[in-house]
């Protein structure tokens, strides 16, 4: 027989022998062996995979060995499947046979996608020796052997060796075993891919809840707090859920591992509905906002409940919640969109991005969907995209509350220009008033009340600047006093009363003969009366008052006792001389009349000059 031959007849030999040895431990195993060598093979890993469920009734659920199972145990086929089962008791038991059938030495990876489970143990068997592996969350994190959040086990296999892996696992929750065969070049492909996709991701997440807290701390606005609050929350879940969190935050606390879970999502409920409570303005005394303070308290029970209740239970009751808080927040959100609140809308269309992602991602969680690591990269899909659409919709609220404070701004302005309008309207009606009331004033404080006549203090402020206007222009400009004779007698006979209407009779002749615009009558005392004559020599002022006494001569007044009564006036004439003053003007025409009165009365007496009448 040729060599080769003789060479390839010893390898099968070997070959047969060795599944003999693999077989011979397992009889009642009748999995398929899957090629390592073999890529398509490799793909469909779950083709090759055989798994028994043993419920706690079934003696093999005490078995913490491969060599305690039982030689006739039923184990079923995946059948392509991924392993997936909803909470139950019972412990799994995975069985795996690989061969190489290559010519040269194999290194390959098994790999669990799933990083929550509390008990793990790989059992690799070959024809020399068995090597095990105890691991999961109920373990120290460097119990794994390699660093990475999902479970590796290395496989070595020579050229032609065959190799029998058994898992067991257990967990309190769900359980997924997504399982597969990967080469090293491909886990630290597709690591790198996800610690690139996971760095974006809470990079991201870690920027925007930053950011929301500076916008807090600036600006006092509350729902920026509850946002950073329900974005930090929300981001440690999916790190948790991840693997993330037992790897570098917490490896040694494996009683914690579990707790955590559940006790972030009561803290992301909490979050959830403090920041739909805060950005929707929700009324005090709606039944939306009894809603969502039943919902915080309820989270915040929950938060105290996780500590106390089995992981199993606390895990479906701050699920539920949290699912029922989603969908409450996003029919909340639907009905102030339609109350007209604009914000609103971006809310609801986050909101329901949320709503879908974690009704997946819960199912996939529970168990209920296969291919855990695409529900959790949907998840952080749709995290991602609730997040940007939280923060548009924060940025729509904004513009809106900005729109409002420029509205107010513009209706305050326009308020106080029409305020300021009215005020000027009134304050210039008002300058009006008081200029016509000064002017009545005026009028009053230069005007005589009895005779209506200008009064002393006009005389004493134009007679200086008559005089003054004399000197300047060298025109004349003359004085006349005038005083009624025997005037106490009228008042003592007749009574004041009667006094007061011979003076107005005066006033009235005096000021038919002043006629000219710049001539001024003047009453200055009780019966006296001043004539400023500007422009008038003294010829021209004596016949004036010629005039005036003989009106006044020819006039008769009746008593209230029917007498006739006839007055006569005295008058005293001056006119300025070049640089005299207006004291000495007055001073000459006071003394003129002192001496019409010392000539016998009614008559006029010319400064300088007498003439008797």
């Amino acid at each position: 027989m040729p060599l080769y031959l003789r060479t390839i007849a010893m390898l099968t030999f070997l070959a047969f022998t060795g599944a003999a040895i693999a077989l011979e431990a397992h009889p009642g195993n009748t999995c398929p062996a899957l090629d390592a060598s073999n890529a398509a093979q490799r793909e469909r890993l779950m083709d090759y995979v055989c798994f028994h469920a043993a419920d706690p009734d079934d003696p093999v659920h005490k078995a913490v060995a491969p060599s305690e199972l039982p030689e006739d145990m039923d184990w079923q086929a995946a059948q392509g499947h991924d392993l997936v089962f909803s909470h139950t008791d019972s412990v799994y038991w995975v069985h795996l046979h690989l061969v190489n059938n290559d010519s040269r030495q194999g290194f390959w990876y098994l790999k669990l996608n799933y990083p929550l489970l509390d008990d793990v143990t790989f059992w690799q068997t070959d024809a020399r020796q068995t090597r095990t592996l105890t691991t999961g969350d109920q373990h120290p994190f460097h119990s794994r052997g390699i660093d990475y959040r999902y479970f590796l086990l290395p496989v070595t296999l020579e050229a032609g060796e065959t190799q029998r892996v058994t898992l067991r696992i257990r967990s309190s929750g769900a359980l997924n075993v997504p399982l597969s065969l990967e080469t090293p070049d491909k886990v630290v492909a597709e690591s790198n891919h996800l610690t690139l996709t996971h760095g974006l991701f809470y990079g991201a997440l870690l920027v925007f809840a930053v950011f929301n807290l500076l916008l807090f701390f600036s600006s006092g606005t509350v729902y920026y707090f509850y946002n950073a609050f329900y974005m930090g929350t929300m981001g440690l879940f999916l790190f948790a859920m991840g693997g993330f969190a037992n790897q570098y935050f917490w490896p040694d606390s494996t009683g914690f591992a579990n707790t955590s879970i559940p006790l972030l999502i009561a803290l992301c409920a909490l979050a959830m509905t403090a920041f739909g409570r805060s950005f929707l303005e929700i009324s005090p005394g709606t039944l939306s906002s009894a809603t969502l303070r039943v919902q915080a308290w309820a989270s915040a029970a929950l938060l105290f409940t996780t500590f106390l209740l089995p992981y199993n239970q606390s895990i479906l009751l701050n699920t539920t919640l949290a699912l029922t808080i989603i969908t409450s927040l996003f029919l909340i959100g639907v009905l102030r969109w339609r109350q007209g609140y604009a914000p609103a809308l971006w809310y609801v269309v986050a909101w329901s991005v949320m709503l879908v992602g974690a009704l997946i991602y819960a199912l996939a969680a529970f168990g209920y969907l296969t291919d855990f690591l695409a529900r959790e990269f949907f998840m952080l899909t749709a995290i991602g995209a609730q997040v940007v659409l939280l923060n548009y919709a924060m940025v729509q609220r904004w513009r809106l509350l900005n729109q409002k404070l420029l509205d107010v701004e513009h209706n305050a302005r326009t308020e106080l220009e029409v305020k300021v309008h009215e005020r000027t309207a009134q304050l210039r009606n008002t300058m009006r008033e008081l200029e016509r009331a000064n002017r009545k004033l005026a009028t009053l404080s230069l005007n005589d009340a009895l005779t209506g006549l200008h009064n002393r203090r006009h005389l004493d402020n134009i007679l200086p600047e008559l005089c003054a206007e004399a000197r300047r222009t060298g025109q004349p400009l003359s004085l006349a006093l005038i005083d009624a004779d025997h005037f106490k007698r009228i008042n003592d006979t007749w009574g004041h009363g009667f006094g007061d209407l011979c003076l107005q009779r005066i006033a009235d002749i005096l000021s038919r003969h002043v006629k000219r615009p710049r001539d001024v009558a003047i009453r200055f005392g009780g019966e006296e009366f001043a004539l400023l004559l500007p422009g008038t020599d003294r010829d021209g002022a004596r016949r004036v008052c010629q005039h005036i006494l003989e009106d006044m001569r020819s006039t008769e007044i009746e008593a209230a006792d029917g007498a006739g009564v006839i007055i006569t006036l005295s008058a005293g004439v001056a006119t300025m001389s070049p640089g005299q003053s207006e004291q000495e003007l007055f001073q000459q025409a006071d003394e003129a009349l002192y001496g019409a009165k010392a000539s016998g009365r009614d008559r006029v007496t010319t400064a300088g000059v007498e003439t008797v009448q």
